[in-house]
């Protein structure tokens, strides 16, 4: 009887361990911040495949993205998790946006339905994640309401966070400003475009995605 019980909470012990080595791993953060570059460069590195397009226009990720099963490795570490790319989250998304970079007002207004619908279901979303990976354009004032937005609902669900500095490649990226900003959250500066730093955002994920 005694070995029964023992090999019950053992394999209890195990299923805990294994969710816990399995988790929701969402990406937030502003339109063009590089979220979907990041996700792109995190399937390219362990499936060898993309997740999503990318364009320089803002809201070109306006549905939610999951890539199941993305297995990573540290040494004798190991994480397996779901990668979950959401649009980019705004206050306010006007039509006349997507006039200005050529759209016609057909595509334009359907466009910004879209990446209201998108930002909507991003929110919705946050009760599903394990960790948050907010990604911040480095070369931007991070100190706005979107952000300061984003970083309240997730403090308010303790959601473990952490805060990707992006676009290291540019000239005008500054760290210190998204670091004096959140003071509170861990920040690693890299280039998802590039890779640059990349393995340093790996190894904080066995700690962050690891809670």
């Amino acid at each position: 009887m005694i070995k029964l019980i023992q090999k019950f909470i053992s394999k209890v012990l195990n299923n805990l361990f294994k969710k816990k080595k399995h988790v929701k791993l969402g990406l937030y953060g502003p339109p063009n911040g590089g979220k979907t570059t990041l996700a792109n460069r995190i399937c390219q590195d362990w499936l060898g495949e993309d997740m999503g397009s990318v364009s320089n226009v803002a809201h070109e990720t306006r549905e939610i993205q999951i890539k199941e099963q993305i297995n990573i490795k540290s040494g004798s570490k190991e994480l397996t998790f779901n990668l979950v790319d959401t649009p980019g989250i705004a206050t306010r998304i006007d039509y006349e946006e997507f006039l200005k970079v050529g759209m016609k007002e057909e595509e334009a207004k359907a466009r910004a339905k879209e990446a209201t619908k998108g930002v909507i279901d991003s929110i919705k979303w946050l009760d599903e994640m394990d960790t948050v990976i907010i990604v911040l354009d480095g070369t931007k004032d991070p100190y706005t309401q979107v952000n300061i937005t984003i970083i309240g609902n997730l403090a308010a669900r303790d959601i473990p966070v952490l805060i990707i500095a992006n676009k290291s490649d540019l000239k005008r990226f500054n760290q210190k400003k998204i670091e004096a900003a959140f003071p509170q959250y861990d920040v690693i500066g890299i280039s998802g475009k590039y890779g640059k730093n990349i393995d340093k955002f790996y190894e904080a994920l066995f700690t962050f995605a690891g809670k």
